[in-house]
């Protein structure tokens, strides 16, 4: 099953990151965010990716195609610029098995027109693909998802997920609403958000327009009553500023909950 990654976004609030990489790019434990995110897919056996690209596009492209350079020995003739590879001395286990289609999407197109592009390399054979986003990891069940996908019955499903609040939350007194009782730091909402990890029948061709991002789409799914949410009550986040970025690398360090590989 193919899964698309839609990764053509500028990333405007992470700015001081995305002015020479596109945001999937930003590394969190020496490795790009979207690397990540094809790892959790990886895991349950998802490894065919076709990534939307658009901003900055070959800096993607550049990081898979010198991947071999990046993780194996190797020895140059910087006369000839022959290189030999040792891959016999390449250590099984750091090494991903990932199928990726590199799509050029454009670097203004709307996330909607960015599925439409992909739709040519999705065999025909295939009655289901995956979506998500270039900057949400989390330890869903992909298995689950896609057994609840199938039980439903309907064209598509998104994952909803409880998102934190940016702010600080102030909790009054009952019996006087006027006196402070305490500080809530960034809370998790109860409110469900399309955390990304979504799952569609190719009956989603029909809803999507190039001049519209997806969520206009999904809302005319929904109107037809076809759209599924699976409620993941685990770890989800996405990265959108500095601060986000800094939260997950820490994460990385000390509680990897979306490191289910």
């Amino acid at each position: 099953m193919k899964v698309i990654i839609l990764c053509g976004g500028v990333g405007t609030r992470l700015k001081e990151e995305t002015e020479f990489k596109p945001k999937p790019m930003v590394e969190v434990g020496g490795k790009p965010l979207i690397w990540h995110i094809m790892k959790i897919y990886a895991h349950y056996g998802f490894n065919e990716f076709i990534l939307a690209l658009g901003y900055k596009g070959n800096y993607i492209k550049d990081f898979f195609l010198n991947q071999k350079a990046f993780t194996t020995d190797f020895t140059l003739n910087t006369k000839t610029y022959k290189t030999t590879f040792h891959l016999k001395n390449r250590k099984e286990d750091g090494v991903d098995v990932f199928n990726i289609t590199f799509v050029d999407t454009g670097v203004e197109s709307p996330t909607s027109d960015r599925i439409i592009k992909c739709k040519k390399y999705i065999p025909e054979t295939d009655k289901e693909f995956m979506v998500t986003y270039g900057d949400g990891v989390s330890n869903i069940d992909l298995k689950k998802l896609l057994e609840f996908h199938r039980h439903q019955k309907t064209i598509g499903t998104i994952t909803g997920v409880h998102p934190s609040s940016k702010f600080g939350l102030v909790k009054t007194n009952e019996n006087n609403p006027d006196l402070v009782k305490s500080f809530q730091e960034k809370p998790v909402l109860s409110d469900w958000v399309n955390g990304g990890f979504m799952v569609f029948t190719k009956e989603i061709f029909k809803y999507l327009k190039p001049e519209e991002m997806d969520h206009a789409a999904y809302q005319r799914i929904a109107d037809d009553e076809q759209l599924s949410v699976y409620k993941h009550e685990g770890f989800w986040y996405a990265v959108d500023t500095s601060r986000e970025l800094e939260n997950l690398k820490e994460l990385w360090n000390n509680n990897p909950y979306w490191k289910i590989w």
